[in-house]
């Protein structure tokens, strides 16, 4: 860590007159260039169903071009507009450490303070880990823990978990490599940093956010914690494509709640809103400065993580290094230095592309299941900045991640995956000494437990964590009732004294963020 610390000052001895140079503002887009950037946008949300989109492209400091299509509500005729709301997801994370660089300048802590400092509570696994752990080492993504480890605490929502939850529960997630020593994504973490802030700031986590970065930074349709959804108005709901056609999920109540995840992802903001926060990082004014330091500017955006470079990321982008800082992920794109994040929630995709030597990026927000067309309408607007002679398209580059997405199934030359719909129920009587109420040192209890003449499993916790449960060729599987959970999961029952459940991925390459294979349940009564 200090020697990462070491780096981030040298980049804000390199990067912070930078900070300051003043650039004449670009010309205006000429019509061909906006009808390009229109028709790239058009074919992104008809090639991809989206039910609604926003984008804004910065150059040399300046808001050249936004967008917005589509409606906040399928089938409602409510317009999508630059101030929709739309949840940010993981993009929050940057906030968070720029909420904890404002501290650092204030005095208030140090990067390379022990976590136990602010939260004496604070334990991981490894004991030598709890004593070592830095505030910095909370948003590196290299503590040891799984990719996505613990996430079944913050996702599917609502659930029961509490941030003091998530801060007693790290003591019982295994880690998967050593500490520092290689980058797993994980969000934990930075709901642990969320609550050091709160100890240090001396406030609630989303009353400092207010406070210090949404108030002073003039982000006015940036919401966090809880808040009135008919009066802030004009909100995207999230979506999927289901049955041929744009369906809400997880539609907010009239009084949207705080969530345990705010810190990690939790923020919603619109596109005026990002488009400023973009601003602030590409074209910092002399206020801005005075907001947040230089020095820590650099701290944030500097490298502190190496992150291995995909195949893809090689072919299309030229890259050769790949980084996390505090918040922000980097790369080198076609010679290029480019800063950025994305965000994924079910129904809610969103990225923000930074090109800090140009002065320039984008933000990109849709209100459905948009991972291709975030990667393949990101690229576009990327390779505008960093190549343009590159005229692909989304056209060509959705027919390339069509072809690395064949090339990799092909190579994994796995069966296909059974279908949960078709399996059988279980037999109860097949089940009678494995029935039961099961508890994880972390999830809580879950009962697996007849209900109605069907074998059920449910999560205590999670009440979205509840399905059916089926069998195939003598193995059980949990199918989700919430089909937005997804994947279903596999149930391995160990017999033994106790009896043991243990869960995987229906499919193994699924969302890290349903970590069943982290969970170890141990029966310790019977049904009610």
């Amino acid at each position: 860590m200090r020697s990462s610390l070491r780096l981030a000052a040298l980049a804000a001895i390199l990067l912070a007159p930078s900070l300051h140079a003043a650039a004449p503002p670009p010309p205006a887009l000429t019509p061909e260039q906006t009808r390009y950037l229109d028709q790239q946008i058009d074919d992104a949300f008809t090639r991809y169903h989206l039910p609604g989109l926003a984008v804004g492209v910065i150059e040399g400091g300046t808001v050249v071009y936004t967008r917005t299509l589509g409606e906040r509500v399928a089938g409602s005729g409510e317009r999508i507009d630059a101030d929709t709301l739309f949840k940010i997801a993981s993009n929050s994370k940057a906030m968070t450490t720029a909420l904890l660089g404002r501290l650092v300048d204030q005095g208030k802590l140090r990067w390379d303070d022990k976590v136990t400092r602010y939260l004496p509570d604070f334990r991981m696994y490894d004991p030598w880990v709890t004593r070592e752990m830095q505030v910095g080492d909370l948003l590196t993504h290299s503590s040891g823990l799984p990719e996505g480890g613990g996430d079944l605490m913050l996702w599917p929502e609502p659930n029961d978990f509490t941030r003091a939850d998530i801060v007693h529960a790290l003591r019982y997630l295994k880690p998967a490599y050593s500490f520092r020593s290689k980058y797993q994504y994980d969000n934990l973490l930075y709901v642990v940093a969320g609550e050091l802030a709160a100890a240090a700031g001396g406030a609630p986590y989303d009353a400092l956010m207010r406070r210090e970065v949404f108030a002073p930074l003039g982000l006015s349709r940036c919401q966090v914690g809880a808040w009135d959804r008919d009066e802030v108005g004009n909100v995207a709901e999230p979506h999927g494509y289901i049955g041929g056609r744009n369906q809400v999920i997880r539609a907010d109540d009239a009084t949207v709640p705080a969530t345990t995840s705010d810190p990690a992802g939790g923020i919603r903001c619109s596109l005026n809103d990002m488009l400023a926060w973009a601003r602030n990082w590409l074209a910092p004014t002399p206020a801005q400065l005075q907001w947040l330091s230089p020095a820590q500017r650099a701290v944030l955006q500097a490298p502190h993580m190496l992150i291995p470079v995909s195949a893809l990321r090689r072919q299309w982008d030229r890259s050769h290094v790949m980084a996390y800082g505090y918040g922000w992920r980097m790369a080198d794109v076609d010679g290029h230095w480019t800063v950025w994040h994305t965000g994924t929630l079910a129904g809610m995709y969103s990225e923000l592309m930074l090109v800090p030597d140009r002065r320039s990026g984008f933000v990109l927000l849709t209100n459905g299941n948009g991972d291709e067309a975030r990667t393949v309408l990101g690229e576009v607007l990327l390779k505008r900045l960093t190549d343009p002679a590159d005229t692909r398209g989304v056209a060509g580059y959705a027919a390339l991640l069509d072809e690395a997405a064949a090339k990799a199934a092909s190579g994994r030359k796995a069966p296909p995956l059974p279908d949960s719909a078709a399996m059988p129920p279980a037999d109860p009587k097949a089940l009678a000494g494995r029935l039961g109420v099961y508890r994880d040192p972390w999830l809580g209890p879950a009962a697996v437990c007849v209900r109605d003449g069907a074998v059920r499993f449910q999560a205590k916790r999670s009440p979205r964590l509840a399905g059916v449960v089926v069998q195939e060729h003598g193995r059980y599987l949990v199918r989700w009732d919430d089909r937005t959970v997804d994947p279903d999961a596999w149930l391995d029952f160990h017999d033994g004294t106790p009896v043991r459940l243990t869960l995987a991925k229906l499919d193994p390459h699924g969302d890290f963020s349903s970590d069943y294979e982290d969970l170890d349940f141990v029966r310790e009564g019977g049904c009610d």
